[in-house]
C-alpha cells in the first residue's frame, strides 16, 4: 500500500478521493477564492498523473474532459493517484478571459514566486502544492477565441522516450514536436524531469464534443500506458505521426473570407484553402498553402485583416495515409463510447 498524500494541509489516504479547495489570492472585494483540486489515491503504488485545465480562463473543453475521467468506471481502482484540477485560472475562468486581471498569461509565469506579480504567485502556488509531487503531467488547452484546433499533441520529444511513448499513447492522429515555451507550465515541469504531454483542441468558450472525447480517450489511455489502469487488449496500435515544423498561412488581402477546407485536410503546396472578397465581390484574392502537410488549426471568424493568422498547417513530406486515419478517428468518436 502506498503512503497518505498531502496537499495544501489536507491528507489523502490509499484507496480514497477526495476534492480539495486550495487556497489563492481573493477578489479585491475581500470575497475568498481557491482552485478546485480533486485526487483520486489508490491503494497500490504508482504514478502520479496531473490532469489540468483552464490555465487560460477561456479554454473550458478540459473542464468538460476532467468531468468526464472523473465519472469513468475504470478509474475506481487505480494504481498510483490522480491528480485533478478542472480550474487553474479560475479569475480568468469566472471572466471569461484568456488571462488573469494583471493582464499577464498564467503559462508563460512559471515557475512563479511567492513575492511576485499575481501570475507568478498563483504559478507558484500550483508549482509548489501540485506538481512537486507528480511525476507526469496532461496540460489540457484549446484554440483562442474565434480558432478552431484539430484534436493534437504538442510536446518537446527529442531525447525523451518517455514523453513520447505517453505522446503516442495519447492516441490523437498529430503530435507536434515543439521546443518548450518560456514561462510556460511545461518548462517548469521539464526542469524537474516531469514528462508533459500539452493536448490542443477545439476553441475557446466552446464545447467541442470530438475535442472532448478525443480528450478524455487520450487522458484514459496515457494512464493505461503508466499501468494505472488495465490496458484494452483489442485496441490497435494508433497510426499518429509526428510534425516537426508548423506554419501559419496569414491573409494576403483585408476582406471577408470562404474557407475551402476543413481541420484535418491534407494539402499539398499551391492547393487553395480559401478566398477572400470584397463586400461586394468585385475583387476576389485566392490564399493558397505554401507547404505539405494537414491543416491542424484555422480560424471560424470570416472577416480577416490583412496579415490575420487564418490557417495553421502541421508540415509532413508525404501523405503517409494521415487524411484517412483523421476521418476513421473522427467517424469513431462521433458514435457515444
Amino acid at each position: 500500500m502506498q503512503s497518505p498524500i498531502t496537499i495544501a494541509g489536507t491528507t489523502i489516504q490509499p484507496g480514497t478521493r477526495k476534492s480539495i479547495e486550495l487556497p489563492i489570492s481573493g477578489f479585491y472585494t475581500h470575497t475568498s477564492a481557491s482552485m478546485p483540486v480533486h485526487v483520486i489515491h489508490g491503494r497500490r503504488p504508482g504514478p502520479c498523473l496531473l490532469v489540468c485545465a483552464a490555465i487560460h480562463g477561456d479554454e473550458i473543453n478540459g473542464v468538460e474532459i476532467i468531468r468526464r475521467v472523473l465519472a469513468h468506471k475504470t478509474i475506481k481502482n487505480l494504481k498510483g493517484t490522480l491528480i485533478t484540477i478542472p480550474i487553474v485560472n479560475v479569475f480568468g475562468f469566472v471572466s471569461q478571459s484568456r488571462y488573469l486581471p494583471d493582464r499577464r498569461d498564467l503559462n508563460r509565469s512559471f515557475p512563479g514566486s511567492n513575492k511576485g506579480s499575481m501570475a507568478s504567485r498563483l504559478a507558484n502556488i500550483l508549482m509548489e502544492e501540485i506538481v512537486d509531487k507528480c511525476s507526469h503531467i496532461i496540460d489540457l488547452h484549446t484554440g483562442a477565441v474565434g480558432r478552431n484546433n484539430l484534436p493534437q499533441i504538442r510536446a518537446r520529444l527529442e531525447g525523451d522516450e518517455e514523453t513520447e511513448a505517453m505522446a503516442r499513447a495519447f492516441g490523437v492522429p498529430v503530435i507536434i514536436n515543439t521546443e518548450l515555451r518560456d514561462g510556460s507550465l511545461r518548462e517548469a515541469a521539464r526542469e524537474l524531469n516531469i514528462p508533459v504531454l500539452l493536448y490542443e483542441a477545439g476553441e475557446a468558450l466552446r464545447f467541442d464534443d470530438v475535442a472532448i472525447r478525443a480528450g478524455v480517450r487520450g487522458v484514459l489511455g496515457v494512464m493505461s500506458h503508466l499501468g494505472m489502469r488495465p490496458k484494452n487488449k483489442k485496441k490497435k496500435p494508433n497510426n499518429t505521426v509526428v510534425s516537426s515544423t508548423t506554419q501559419w498561412v496569414r491573409g494576403p488581402e483585408s476582406g471577408i473570407m470562404r474557407s475551402k477546407v476543413p481541420l484535418g485536410k491534407w494539402v499539398s503546396e499551391g492547393d487553395v484553402l480559401a478566398y477572400i472578397n470584397d463586400p461586394l465581390g468585385e475583387i476576389e484574392t485566392e490564399v493558397t498553402s505554401p507547404v505539405y502537410g494537414i491543416v491542424i488549426g484555422k480560424t471560424n471568424l470570416p472577416l480577416v485583416h490583412e496579415g490575420d493568422a487564418i490557417f495553421h498547417i502541421a508540415k509532413y513530406k508525404e501523405e503517409e495515409q494521415i487524411t484517412s486515419y483523421i476521418e476513421k478517428y473522427r467517424n469513431e468518436l462521433s458514435i457515444n463510447d
